[in-house]
């Protein structure tokens, strides 16, 4: 490639990428389904560490959690039919989330064990488990699962053709159930934990638990309390993976979507809206391929994307991982007390 065409190429890319994600209903609504678990993983990170819980057991948790809704609808759909096999399957995906999520603040906050040992026995176990039970239930059948949920078309095509807004609407509001509720989660989370008193009492229990204990909060209850329900959103991920997505059930397909989900932790510096943007960012490096595929841009630009190796696309998302972690991590401060298992010192 001749050097003096790279400054043509940089201002055709920028223009491509503006295309596909302000104009591009179909190419946002990929990135969306790619971000979904991701920011789901990402919420259940902050939940926990905001508490002063670490929790790198979101991959398990998510593959676990993907495997028993599947499981759910694979048993039901013939009996109840594939809608209700389905409802029932998330359903069962975010109570498995919360059991796992018991097993870890029983192991972190009340034996104090260490968090980040007791998050890898959830990742090893998960990928043990599920294997074994594939492998003994499900492919010895032959037969498939219940299928995925259907998208909920809330914005009429007339209204997609608007630049910028349409298909950043048509993103958000044309997409499965899950996905919507990624949004609403997001929006939630950030409101509960910076303007009611639940979020304050869980930021002081994050950065000072001794302090919090001091004022009468329950310090090991609330811990538990959202370890438990960041757990549940982390088994709505592994629904999203498997019930809104692929339809079916692969050994190991969380294939680290919750490792990436700490990064955007980190990266949205421990703040729902900020995880979302970071769960976005990857979402998005995740289906550069796809996009590249689905809408290929004219001339030389889209001979170089087409010209570059599969395997360079599928790294992209770890690449950029250990970039931003690399440029973030120094820069961004953790809750004081994450991480820190907190004994309750005992009243005269």
């Amino acid at each position: 490639m001749d050097l003096s065409q790279i400054p043509a190429l940089i201002v055709e890319l920028v223009r491509y990428l503006f295309e596909i994600l302000f104009l591009t209903p179909s190419t946002l609504q990929i990135i969306l389904s790619l971000t979904a678990p991701l920011a789901l993983g990402a919420l259940c990170g902050v939940l926990c560490e905001r508490s002063g819980v670490v929790n790198i057991g979101i991959e398990g948790i998510m593959l676990t959690s993907a495997f028993f809704g599947y499981l759910t609808g694979f048993l039901l759909h013939d009996s109840i039919g594939n809608e209700a096999a389905l409802i029932l399957g998330v359903v069962v995906a975010v109570a498995v989330g919360a059991i796992l999520g018991v097993v870890h603040g029983w192991l972190t906050i009340s034996i104090r064990a260490d968090q980040i040992i007791a998050g890898v026995f959830l990742n090893v176990a998960a990928i043990g488990v599920t294997s074994y039970l594939n492998r003994i239930i499900i492919t010895p059948t032959g037969r498939g699962g219940a299928g995925i949920l259907q998208p909920i078309n809330l914005v009429p095509e007339s209204v997609t053709t608007v630049p910028v807004i349409g298909p950043i609407l048509a993103m958000f509001l044309n997409a499965n159930p899950i996905a919507m509720i990624v949004i609403v989660l997001v929006v939630a989370l950030q409101i509960l934990l910076y303007r009611t008193r639940w979020g304050l009492r869980t930021r002081a229990v994050g950065e000072h638990p001794k302090a919090a204990d001091t004022v009468g909060i329950d310090v090991l209850g609330l811990r538990y309390l959202n370890v438990i329900a960041g757990c549940a959103i982390a088994g709505l991920a592994g629904a999203y993976i498997v019930i809104a997505s692929n339809g079916s059930f692969q050994n190991g397909m969380s294939n680290g979507r919750g490792f990436i989900a700490l990064a955007a932790v980190i990266f949205g510096r421990w703040t729902p809206l900020g995880a979302f943007g970071g769960a976005l960012l990857f979402g998005a490096a995740s289906g550069l391929q796809t996009v590249v595929a689905v809408d290929r841009p004219e001339g030389p630009l889209g001979s170089l994307l087409v010209s570059i190796p599969t395997q360079f696309y599928a790294a992209f998302p770890y690449i950029l991982t250990i970039i931003i972690l690399a440029g973030v991590v120094g820069r961004s401060i953790a809750p004081a007390a994450d991480g820190i298992p907190y004994e309750k010192e005992a009243r005269a």
